[in-house]
């Protein structure tokens, strides 16, 4: 089953670098003007559209063409805990050596009162299996939904950089099969106006 993933839109706290996690932010009007007019290549966009229940997810799918996108609660973003609000130069100067520590952790680092990307797999695992079937999936999530999709379909442990460029506004395509998630075509970009 091919799966397409894609990132919400910008946000005020994308712009200003902040830690969004579950914090329900809608889309800022700058990126909700990236977004006019894209849509997914043709053959990418067919197929059962999902979202994240957060807003910028749903809005990003709907300026997207979605026109009935289902919410799943197993597409919401890492749950960052204490470090929601906060950007990560402010959280790492406050404790550099901690958080040299947490990034070392890799899949199994977790924000204080937060979860770890390898629960955040075990949340796309469910999904996926809960929709497996002949029909493609286009999937309008978080950046750190799709960075544990990708440690998922790779031998990346989060321990470092990924081994690829991304770009975040770009799709990322995958296939699923026999469950397990193998890395299809990385930065399909969106046809623009």
């Amino acid at each position: 089953m091919r799966v397409v993933m894609l990132r919400h839109g910008r946000t005020d706290w994308n712009i200003r670098r902040r830690v969004q996690g579950r914090t329900d932010i809608p889309l800022s009007p700058e990126g909700r003007a990236d977004l006019a007019g894209h849509r997914l290549p043709q053959d990418l966009a067919e197929g059962r559209w999902f979202t994240s229940p957060l807003v910028r997810a749903r809005e990003t799918a709907v300026l997207l063409g979605a026109a009935a996108p289902i919410a799943d609660g197993r597409l919401t973003e890492m749950n960052f805990g204490a470090w929601e609000g906060r950007t990560h130069a402010d959280i790492s100067a406050e404790d550099p050596a901690a958080m040299a520590l947490h990034e070392a952790m890799g899949l199994d680092m977790r924000p204080p009162g937060g979860e770890t990307p390898r629960e955040v797999q075990r949340r796309l695992i469910a999904f996926l299996t809960a929709h497996d079937g002949p029909d493609p999936l286009v999937i309008v999530s978080h950046k750190g939904v799709m960075r544990a999709a990708l440690a998922l379909a790779s031998d990346w442990t989060m321990t470092a950089d990924p081994p690829w460029k991304i770009d975040w506004r770009a799709a990322q395509v995958f296939d699923w099969q026999a469950g397990h998630l193998t890395i299809g075509r990385l930065n399909v970009s969106l046809l623009g106006p």
